[in-house]
């Protein structure tokens, strides 16, 4: 298919579900309304929006998006666990630092994605991407960690469910 037809297409169903989800309504002059909206804002978008095309658009796209909101919702849970615990038991040591953490991700977007991921789970902050590397802020980082084993530790779940839905 064609990489700008995909591009509208995707533009498209993704702005006539926000639009959806954000009116909370079914009816369908609500619905007529969202594909003009969606439509106007596809045709507006031709060309400009590069993020999109980072999309790996397959049967199994839908299963492998499910699987990193599963996967995100667990580190999220587990992170706030880890600061509320934190907070309780104030003698608990914490070490701040900034380190650095290695992304085998090309895309723009997929990087973007893993550095919102990062940056929303407590603990940790995604403060700048280089090249292939993101630096995070990390409430309690370990003296002299290597880069291998922070990525491992901070950032390799969410990579690899990442990649298996952009590149």
């Amino acid at each position: 298919m064609n990489k700008g037809i995909t591009q509208f297409i995707t533009i498209f169903v993704s702005s006539l579900l926000l639009w959806l989800l954000l009116v909370g309504s079914i009816q369908p002059e609500e619905i007529i309304v969202g594909i003009i909206v969606s439509l106007l804002v596809s045709f507006l978008s031709i060309g400009k929006t590069s993020l999109f095309t980072a999309l790996r658009l397959t049967p199994f796209f839908p299963l492998h998006l499910f699987y990193y909101l599963v996967i995100f919702f667990k580190a999220l849970i587990f992170a706030n666990l880890d600061m509320a615990r934190r907070v309780i038991s104030p003698s608990l040591p914490i070490q701040p630092g900034i380190i650095r953490i290695n992304t085998g991700l090309k895309s723009d977007l997929g990087k973007l994605l893993l550095a919102n991921s990062i940056t929303l789970t407590p603990g940790t902050l995604s403060v700048d991407i280089e090249d292939n590397q993101i630096v995070v802020h990390w409430i309690d980082c370990p003296e002299n960690i290597e880069i291998d084993e922070a990525t491992t530790k901070i950032a390799a779940s969410f990579e690899k469910s990442i990649g298996k839905f952009l590149k």
